[in-house]
């Protein structure tokens, strides 16, 4: 029997889009401000660990030949795709002080990776404030 190659899971798929839902409830709480900080910094920490590893962008990882980098899918604007290389290049241009810049602009090259790091800085200042007594009002 022949397969898609699509993830069967249990949840069908959408598993790797659990931080869309943090990101829901974090916004949530802020809003409704009956969730305390624990709850807050919690949720912030979860959409972090989400935009960091698991949300879906593409890899960018320097490629021979092209300006743009590795155009394939990948898991996390940490993460590389599937190829075992790339993901050490992905960790290589943050740990190489000369090629930090060339990380940062990959943040921001097409629409999913801007939405994902303008999510990650979202959820990282959430959790400081989340952190700093009387910001949060109850």
């Amino acid at each position: 029997m022949a397969t898609s190659g699509a993830k069967s899971s249990r949840l069908g798929g959408m598993g790797q889009w659990w931080g869309v839902i943090a990101a829901a409830l974090l916004i949530a709480a802020w809003i409704n401000k009956a969730a305390g900080p624990v709850i807050v910094a919690s949720l912030s920490a979860l959409v972090l660990i989400w935009c960091f590893f698991q949300a879906p962008v593409t890899c960018g990882a320097p490629v021979r030949g092209r300006e743009d980098g590795c155009r394939n899918n990948a898991t996390g604007l940490l993460m590389g795709c599937h190829i075992r290389q790339h993901r050490w290049q992905k960790l290589k241009l943050l740990i190489v002080r000369r090629r930090v810049r060339e990380f940062c602009t990959g943040l921001f090259s097409d629409g999913k990776e801007t939405l994902v790091t303008l999510a990650a800085v979202g959820s990282f200042i959430s959790g400081l404030a989340a952190l700093i007594p009387g910001v949060i009002v109850h």
